[in-house]
Parts: C-alpha cells; structure tokens; sequence
C-alpha cells in the first residue's frame, strides 16, 4: 500500500495553481448521460474518482475521450444499460450522481448502495423522495441492497419538491432529472453550494431551462431533449482552502492562483480572525502567516455559504499549532472527527464531546504513523506532518488521491519535504 513520508518542513513559500473541482466534475460527467451528442468537458483534475466516473459511464454506454490532458470528450448515443456497477459503485458515493440522469433519459436505473469517505450517515433517501415527487415508482430491494426506480409510461411529471436539509447530491440528482421532465419542477429549501450553479450552467448549455440555482429555490422548466455542449469545470474551492491552510499552518506565504474568492469567504473570515493575513489580488489569493502573532477562533461548519465540513479537519490542524483553545462544532456529518484520533496520536491533546471538539492550541506535533481515515482528513494529516518534528507517515492514502491532483508534487513545489512510497 502507497504511503506519504511528510518531514518538517519550515514555512512554505510559491505559488500554486488550483485544479478543478472534484466536487463539481463529478455531476457534471453524470450529466452527459442527459444527451446522444458530445459534450466535452474542460479543466477535469486528474483524479482516482474522476477514473472511476469515467468507467462508470463506460458501462452505461459512454464513448469517452481523453487523450488530452485535462479535457474529457463524451457521446452517449445509446444507454445500454440502466445498471450501476456493484463494485464500482462501493468505490464512490458519487455514482448515485448517475441516477438522475438515467431515470430522466432512460426511464429506469437500478443503483446498488453508494460507498465512499466513512464520515457518517449519507442515506440517499432525499434522492429518492425527489425522484418520488416527479412521479417515478421507488423500490427499495434491501436483500438486494439496491435500489429500483423506474418512470412512469409518460416520463417524468414536474412537481414541488422540498428538501428537509439541503442536501447538494440530492439537490444535484432532482435538477438533472427534472430538466426532461413534463412541465415545471421546483426545489425548495435548495443547496447553494457553487457546484450547483456549475451544474446549472452545464446544463443551461445544453439547453435546459434552469433559473435561481444557487438560491435555495431552484425553478426548472422541462424540454423535449439536450444538446452537446462545451464546458469548463469550476476551481476547486477545498483544494483552495487547504494550501490557504499550508500557508498558514508553517507560518509562510502562498500565493493560491486560479483561486475564486467568493467560494472561500468563510475560510478568508476564519485566517483573518486568527491574524493570519489574507489578501485578494488579480493574481490570485496571498496568505501570508510570516511573523505574526497568530491566535485562535472557533468555527462551525454549515451547508453554503456558511463554513465548509470539507475544510473542518484541516483547519483543526493548523489550529493544534495556535496559542489558545478553540471549539470546532460539526453539524453537517455526525462522524466527522475521526481525524482527531490521528492528530492526537501526534500530540494535538484534542477532547470530543458528541459533535464538538476542544482544541487546546499551541502544541508542538510529533511525527508519527497515522491514517488518512477519509479524503480531507488525510491532508489535515499532511497539513499537521509539515510542523510535527520527526517524520509523519501517512497511510491509507487512496482517500487523498481521491480528491487532489498532483498533491505531493504542489506540495514539492512549495517547498515541503514530502514523498510518496510504494509498499507491497
């Protein structure tokens, strides 16, 4: 199994350039699905789950090219199958992303249950309702562990939906399936997050007629059919705010490019009340943590715009380096903080208490052997391994290579002194 040696590092100090967002090209390769012509697809990150979309699509019938680098050309002509492949399917959660768009075009799906990051309950029940609500029959067959949906003989019917949380797959699923459905649905109580405006924008394209995304009451009126289209992934926003951290954590500057400001204001919110300077440029985002006091603050992660769940565990670790105690309340996953094990394995002293943390702050991190017990808390453990004395090895790495591209070597770049190893 692949490892990652993290030594300390002292402060970092470049640029690095922003890829793609992983959450964002996910859904909007699902989406192709919606369509016999091509769409292609720009700026993709070079990710463990964008391959495993791919192949997914690939059994569903895609033609995918991807012969050059960071663009990923795909025609679905015909759906030959409706079915979720059972392994492919425990590799990612985002294969339900798949389920929409095949209802929408197809008529059916059948999906078995999604795997992916071990954060806490992620049922697909909000999913499932929307699909309910536009008039599909749901079959949940639990022997199976699948679940069965299937249109009505006239397709999809536009209703009102309204999410009990605002979920963004389930908000992202509804939308795609709804832009071929009769008539004109509405999604109350709507995620927000950038991605789904991505998404929007994506199928805005290839003619649907979607309005308000990004609000939390998305209006979509259904058409007959969807067209090929040219588009290009937003930047990654978690991505962003975890070299904003790396920055800050080995109290050095980074100049973040490729950067959208208005994904990360929580983030620049939090650096700033912890001292750490943050300025907006035409370059890009400037954080520079160089000889300054830093103190500590507390955070709560909240569904967009409030603070991101993804950003939660790296931000932790650079606040075990600060003076001061800081609480960090989870709201969005309830198993979120498995990380805290690991950090304390290096000395980080953190106490939990239902879905909130104590975070003492000024600890002087030892390296040691750790896990990447999911995507955003392996880099909250590499972000920890560049101020840890010693070295820190971090395993079960799948979960990075994940979610990042190139990290090691942006991390190289800065100035860290981390590799990867191969073990058998």
């Amino acid at each position: 199994m692949a490892k990652i040696l993290v030594n300390s590092s002292g402060p970092l100090h470049g640029e690095v350039a922003i890829s793609g967002a992983k959450n964002s090209v996910l859904p909007l390769l699902a989406a192709t699905l919606l369509t016999e012509e091509t769409c292609v697809i720009e700026d993709t990150p070079d990710l463990v789950d964008v391959a495993v979309m791919k192949k997914m699509l690939t059994n569903y019938g895609a033609q995918i090219d991807d012969s050059e680098q960071g663009i990923i050309k795909v025609s679905v002509p015909e759906i030959v199958s409706c079915e979720g492949d059972a392994e492919l399917v425990q590799e990612m959660r985002a294969s339900v992303f798949t389920m929409g768009p095949l209802l929408a075009r197809a008529g059916k799906v059948i999906m078995p249950m999604p795997g992916g990051c071990t954060i806490g309950k992620r049922p697909i029940d909000l999913h499932l309702k929307g699909f309910r609500a536009l008039g599909a029959d749901v079959v949940e067959d639990l022997e199976n562990e699948r679940v069965i949906v299937t249109a009505g003989e006239n397709g999809l019917n536009g209703d009102v939906i309204y999410l009990d949380f605002p979920s963004v797959g389930a908000t992202e699923n509804i939308l795609m399936a709804a832009t071929l459905a009769n008539g004109t649905t509405i999604i109350e109580n709507a995620a927000k997050e950038p991605e789904i405006i991505d998404l929007a924008n994506l199928l805005n394209k290839m003619g649907a007629r979607i309005k308000y995304a990004g609000t939390d009451m998305i209006r979509i009126e259904g058409v007959d059919r969807l067209t090929g289209c040219i588009h290009a992934v937003i930047p990654d926003r978690i991505e962003t705010g975890t070299f904003m951290l790396a920055a800050a954590i080995t109290r050095g500057d980074i100049l973040v490019k490729n950067a959208l400001p208005g994904h990360v204001r929580p983030i620049i919110a939090k650096l700033k009340e912890c001292n750490v300077g943050v300025d907006v440029t035409p370059e890009g985002i400037y954080v520079d943590a160089r000889d300054r006091e830093l103190i500590a603050t507390d955070i709560k992660t909240l569904p967009y715009p409030g603070f991101p769940t993804d950003i939660q565990s790296p931000f932790m670790a650079f606040l075990t380096t600060v003076k001061g105690r800081s609480i960090v309340r989870e709201t969005v996953f309830e198993n979120r903080f498995m990380h805290v094990v690991e950090l304390n394995r290096m000395g980080a002293d953190i106490s939990t208490e239902n879905r909130e943390a104590i975070v003492p702050g000024g600890k002087k991190l030892k390296g040691a052997k750790v896990r990447a017990t999911d995507l955003r808390a392996g880099a909250a453990m590499v972000l920890a391994g560049l101020v840890a004395t010693g070295t820190t090895e971090v395993s079960e790495i799948h979960h990075i290579e994940r979610g990042y591209e190139h990290f090691v070597n942006k991390f190289k770049g800065l100035g860290a002194d981390i590799m990867k190893i191969e073990h058998d």
